[in-house]
């Protein structure tokens, strides 16, 4: 039997049926998209400033960027499969990522490691942000399973925030 042709082969919709609504669909996933489009802006970024560090702290710095550019890529996936789970598409291209992302991208051909670590730094805080907005538009939508997720980033972007700050913090430490 030989193969049908693309052209015969019936597609399934895309579109996974949800009771979160035809609005709270479009505008979640809109959302949760851009959210997405920084989180790869983010991480690769953070890749470029691991690739490219040098100095006296290079070890350390390299390994937090390393561990840090772990924990944003994780959140990939999540995110883009929380799209698909409540009924929408996903950005399907670098081109959709570069037009969707507020993260600015650092081609510079050489950062100090200090510049690189504010950068990343204030970066990381505008990404909560937006995950913050993207957690008050899932609330009002009360989908409660994007809000947990988003809460979780929130913490962990925290986290990375509190490094970064704490790595570029220069003077004497209060207690």
């Amino acid at each position: 039997m030989a193969s049908k042709s693309l052209q015969t082969i019936k597609r399934a919709p895309t579109a996974t049926p949800t009771d979160l609504g035809e609005k709270a669909t479009r505008d979640i996933a809109a959302a949760v998209n851009a959210l997405l489009a920084d989180t790869f802006a983010l991480y690769m970024k953070t890749k470029n400033f691991h690739w490219h560090m040098s100095g006296p702290h290079f070890r350390d710095f390299h390994l937090l960027l390393d561990e840090q550019a772990a924990e944003i890529f994780a959140m990939t996936d999540v995110l883009a499969e929380r799209v698909r789970k409540i009924g929408g598409t996903t950005l399907k291209s670098v081109g959709q990522i570069s037009a969707q992302q507020r993260i600015p991208d650092n081609d510079a051909n050489l950062v100090t490691p200090e510049d690189m670590l504010d950068e990343l730094r204030d970066d990381t805080k505008r990404f909560i942000g937006y995950l913050r907005q993207v957690h008050e538009l899932c609330n009002e939508y009360r989908d409660s399973a994007t809000t947990s997720i988003i809460e979780n980033y929130i913490d962990e972007s925290e986290r990375r925030h509190w490094f970064l700050f704490e790595a570029t913090r220069t003077g004497p430490a209060s207690v």
